[in-house]
């Protein structure tokens, strides 16, 4: 379809935004010109400093806290940022928000497994089911979520199992999303980061590229989705150096 009068004019709400690949998602964002609203759950200093950062690219911000394993908060921070900017609703979401916790598998706690399910997986539920009405009474939005590079391959990840599985979802929710929002000028994909420089663990040996990957190169391939037509929908984009082939 032909470039739609949102594109670039409305509003990108990137969760997990304070800092790292969230922040690197939020000012790209601003650079193509989208108004950006920084989400964030306990970081408001490093959120402040997202949002100046995306102003000085000519485009007004906002930050908006919330903690996205409470439905009810994902929910009432798509409504937010909708409403965030006047003349400006929501055209772009990036779900990058989730904690990682690597623990042997029969030492995971209770809290281990709901915290990795809720900030993962349930969070982008909630904040793709509020934006998808949002975006199609808009006649176009893109939905970008942030996956695990191999998390499809269902391998067994002992240390980070409830991650693993969570992420599963995540890529498995977006396909059936995309397959949901097709034709109606939405796309929803996934982009999968390997061992990225931000990573917690960087075991590089088993990278065929032998090293980390760059925010930058995974903010890269977000935009790709951002910029591609809504034809390019239910993809996931991994960004791994060749890990797990």
């Amino acid at each position: 379809m032909s470039a739609p009068q949102t594109a670039g004019r409305g509003t990108a709400l990137v969760t997990g935004a304070a800092r790292g690949i969230g922040r690197g998602l939020a000012v790209a964002l601003a650079a193509e010109g989208y108004a950006v609203a920084v989400h964030y759950r306990g970081s408001e200093g490093d959120a402040q400093e997202t949002a100046r950062q995306c102003r000085a690219a000519g485009v007004p911000a906002t930050t908006l806290q919330a903690n996205l394993t409470v439905p009810g908060q994902a929910r009432g921070l798509v409504r937010a940022a909708h409403a965030a900017f006047a003349g400006r609703g929501l055209a772009v979401l990036v779900n990058n928000v989730g904690n990682y916790v690597h623990r042997p598998l029969l030492e995971t706690t209770d809290a281990d497994w709901a915290e990795m399910l809720g900030s993962n997986l349930l969070a982008t539920v909630a904040t793709c089911q509020e934006a998808a009405p949002l975006m199609q009474a808009a006649g176009w939005g893109r939905v970008v979520n942030l996956g695990y590079a191999g998390a499809g391959d269902l391998r067994a990840r002992p240390g980070i199992t409830p991650y693993v599985i969570a992420k599963a979802g995540v890529l498995n929710f977006s396909r059936a999303l995309a397959t949901t929002l097709a034709g109606s000028g939405v796309s929803v994909n996934v982009v999968s980061p390997g061992i990225l420089e931000t990573s917690v663990a960087q075991p590089l040996r088993a990278v065929p590229a032998g090293r980390s990957g760059t925010v930058a190169e995974l903010v890269d391939a977000a935009l790709y989705f951002v910029r591609a037509s809504d034809y390019v929908t239910g993809q996931e984009l991994e960004v791994a150096g060749g890990w797990n082939l």
